[in-house]
């Protein structure tokens, strides 16, 4: 099996918790692992943001790029990833949540452009059928 990570899985990993446990089951397990480069921006942006030192921060970005493929945005996955977004605000609205990042749409489009689920823990893909729900 294919798999896409988001953040929400990446942070569970390096957090070590029971969710962390399974992504890491499934980084194992997997065919082929995608990380969008967004990821990579958003979870060193909360790290810094939370003031974790910046070596600890670079490791763990390279331990990203070391366990999965890093999948950068052209303009196919942008379109792809724009109209992701309006799917997901529609379901954002039906489901009461708050409107969906534009990186989880980026997030979801990967997984569509790569025919890959998506292993996260995210509300906003909970309905997915791309979905791997980490709990």
């Amino acid at each position: 099996m294919k798999i896409v990570t988001d953040s929400y899985a990446w942070i569970e990993h390096f957090i070590g918790s029971a969710k962390g446990r399974k992504v890491d089951e499934l980084l194992e397990n997997a065919e082929d692992v995608y990380t969008p480069d967004t990821v990579l921006a958003e979870i060193a942006r909360k790290y810094i943001r939370e003031g974790v030192d910046l070596k600890i921060v670079t490791q763990r970005l390279e331990e990203i790029t070391e366990a999965s493929i890093i999948v950068c945005l052209d303009a196919k996955l942008a379109a792809t990833a724009a109209k992701s977004h309006l799917e997901m605000e529609v379901d954002a609205k039906k489901f009461r949540l708050n409107s969906p990042s534009l990186f989880d749409a980026i997030v979801l489009a990967v997984g569509r452009s790569f025919e890959s689920k998506i292993v996260t823990g995210d509300q906003h893909f909970r309905n997915l059928p791309e979905t791997i729900w980490i709990e």
